[in-house]
């Protein structure tokens, strides 16, 4: 495909806000439609990033001839059957992590993209951050080998409030998405399945009805291990904090940066063509479509990271 990638961005919020800024910077891609929850504050989007269509309805997006494929940055609850919904009417596909809030709709959509021969893609940022990419680079190169990722996600959160500290209209979830991108990120990076998962949750939250802590333990089948703590209670530092321990080194990712375990930064700026992980997830996502192959981070790629969240899931309704 030599022509310019038109596309539909759908959920005109935070995350969708950092896609926009995100495509600005990309040669061959025009967003020509948007769509949001509220259409005043969709228009207002659209005017801003001089978008011609502004909308409330994913359909209306997919009825126009022109729109070659959709970013979905819509509640987790929606992204499974709007996916489907996507390939379904013949466009490709770029779904913001989780897949799917259950492993039959991750499967579904799975099975669906095979049939069509779209390109689906999901948001797992975490393969594209410069700082994991500079660790997976040296770990195909044979210069670090994982013995140990500890890793944090935590949060201070009460409401369901969005990263711009808006209101959102959806329950956030540790394990669905927080736990899926360490998950697909531990095995993706040890370059081993995940043979063993083991998973602990704190107290049901009355008004949101979700856990507001987890731990979760995974070994991989070359025998590297994970530990991941999750928290909607940690009052600061905020975010996701990965230590690799391995072979030759420690090394500590925060988000695009990268350290020693000496808390010396590393020269990540040449590892990619942008310091942005949202950017360069947007560039896979279109040369995938132009070059028509499967991109990293693929529905068919993330699937077994959905299979081991259902098994934590399981343990954790056991319990």
């Amino acid at each position: 495909m030599d022509k310019t990638i038109k596309v539909a961005l759908v959920g005109a919020g935070a995350f969708g806000i950092k896609h926009l800024d995100g495509i600005k910077n990309i040669d061959g891609v025009e967003v020509v439609s948007v769509i949001g929850r509220d259409l005043d504050k969709t228009r207002e989007v659209a005017k801003q990033y001089g978008i011609a269509h502004a909308g409330t309805e994913l359909a209306d997006s997919l009825a126009r001839p022109e729109v070659d494929a959709v970013i979905l940055c819509t509640p987790t609850q929606m992204h499974a059957d709007q996916t489907l919904a996507c390939l379904q009417a013949g466009k490709h596909v770029q779904v913001e992590i989780p897949l799917a809030d259950t492993l039959k709709g991750a499967e579904d959509v799975a099975r669906l993209q095979q049939e069509t021969g779209r390109v689906a893609m999901v948001g797992h940022t975490r393969r594209f951050n410069p700082s994991h990419q500079w660790v997976h680079n040296k770990v195909k190169a044979g210069e670090f080998n994982i013995q140990q990722m500890d890793v944090q996600t935590y949060f201070f959160r009460r409401t369901n409030m969005n990263a711009l500290g808006q209101p959102r209209s959806w329950t956030d979830h540790l394990l669905w998405h927080h736990a899926a991108h360490t998950v697909d990120l531990f095995a993706y990076q040890a370059g081993s399945p995940i043979v063993q998962a083991n998973a602990l949750q704190g107290p049901i939250h009355p008004t949101l009805g979700i856990a507001m802590d987890m731990s979760i333990q995974l070994k991989a089948a070359n025998g590297a291990i994970c530990t991941l703590s999750l928290s909607f209670n940690n009052d600061g530092p905020l975010g996701t904090f990965f230590r690799y321990i391995g072979d030759t080194g420690t090394y500590i990712a925060r988000y695009d940066d990268l350290f020693n375990g000496k808390e010396e930064k590393i020269d990540v700026s040449r590892v990619a063509v942008s310091m942005n992980g949202i950017e360069l997830q947007d560039r896979e996502f279109f040369a995938a479509i132009r070059e028509g192959r499967e991109p990293n981070s693929s529905v068919a790629k993330v699937l077994p990271c959905y299979r081991v969240l259902h098994q934590l899931e399981q343990q954790l309704n056991a319990a």
